[in-house]
């Protein structure tokens, strides 16, 4: 099993498109926290509440000095409709590239339902401190409640 970042180490700056289709890094971030949220598939259930949450709290986010930013393989044009339909304010970035971000990450991952295997980003979020070094990481997130769990983190 290949050894990907940990709290503590550095987190990849590898470069993401953005709804726009410009770029958007981690080191754009610098000097403040970040919240890197990874989600499965824009507009389904769990993503589409995750999303919700994230943009409902946005202005705490900001206040305690942390940006937000989730992250799918669905391309800029998706997510530009998901965000308009369900008028998301957490920005959005698409790392549909082979060796992107999430794969430097290990959360692009080979899942399995129903006996069919394929590969899927696995529900996983990183706090980043304004050093640009992993503070705390949730794997295998569950949506309900997460939020606010990792605002208070932030806080904290």
């Amino acid at each position: 099993m290949a050894d990907f970042p940990q709290v503590g180490d550095a987190f990849p700056d590898v470069a993401l498109v953005a709804p726009d289709g410009g770029t958007v890094k981690p080191s754009d971030f610098a000097g403040r926290k970040l919240v890197v949220f990874f989600y499965p598939k824009d507009d389904t259930p769990g993503c589409t509440t995750e999303n919700k949450d994230f943009s409902e709290l946005a202005e705490q986010f900001a206040a305690a000095g942390a940006a937000l930013l989730g992250v799918s393989k669905d391309p800029p044009k998706k997510h530009a409709k998901f965000i308009e339909k369900h008028g998301l304010t957490a920005p959005l970035a698409s790392d549909a590239e082979e060796g992107g971000l999430s794969d430097a990450l290990g959360v692009w991952k080979e899942k399995s339902m129903y006996g069919r295997t394929y590969m899927g980003m696995e529900r996983t979020t990183y706090l980043v401190d304004e050093k640009g070094m992993i503070a705390q990481v949730w794997n295998k997130v569950k949506v309900k409640g997460h939020a606010e769990q990792v605002l208070a983190a932030v806080k904290g």
